[in-house]
């Protein structure tokens, strides 16, 4: 059996500038590794909307939200599902991504892939320093959120977890500073 070989970031863009991988293909890197993206079906669909609609009322200026576009971490580049970006559109970053110190909430939408949103991308988010990651995870009507990003590699971790139900609303903290709140039951797609 052969090895497996782990891509690099500058790899990656290779690949997509030499046409190799294309918008058609439905991967991304995490850790290295090249990942099917999980087919969307439509409560997810809707709840990425909703969750975007939500959060595009509260941005404030310096800030704008964005959708399922590539962040460009030290050995991924993973699409969340939502995510609130430092600058004014993606007109800030002609040439690059937004990275770690760009991001003020990165979220992703967990219905199927629920696992892989908490063992395969925390750790990736937490080792990249993302200060604040939610996991909507659909099917427990929740939205977790994390914070205080620890450790390094595989063990990283986040030191507060906390939990917001369907009766909650979860307070949005960019730079240390409330903005505002998204209720819970405002972007279930249900």
């Amino acid at each position: 059996m052969s090895a497996v070989m782990r891509l690099s970031v500058p790899q990656y863009h290779a690949m997509i500038r030499n046409g190799v991988l294309t918008s058609g293909d439905r991967v991304e890197l995490l850790d290295g590794y090249l990942v099917e993206k999980m087919t969307v079906n439509p409560l997810h669909r809707r709840a990425v909307r909703k969750m975007r609609d939500a959060l595009q009322r509260i941005v404030p200026p310096g800030w704008y939200d964005d959708s399922q576009q590539p962040i460009t971490l030290p050995t991924s580049e993973p699409e969340p599902d939502n995510m609130i970006v430092r600058g004014q559109s993606t007109d800030d970053y002609p040439y690059h991504n937004p990275g770690p110190s760009d991001l003020g909430l990165v979220v992703e939408i967990a219905d199927s892939s629920l696992a892989q949103d908490r063992q395969l991308k925390l750790p990736i988010y937490a080792a990249a320093r993302i200060g604040v990651y939610w996991i909507f995870n659909l099917p427990a009507q929740q939205i977790e959120v994390c914070t205080q990003p620890n450790g390094v590699g595989d063990d990283a971790g986040y030191d507060h977890v906390q939990i917001f139900g369907v009766t909650e609303t979860v307070p949005v903290v960019l730079d240390g500073v409330e903005v505002g709140r998204v209720a819970v039951a405002e972007v279930l797609p249900v």
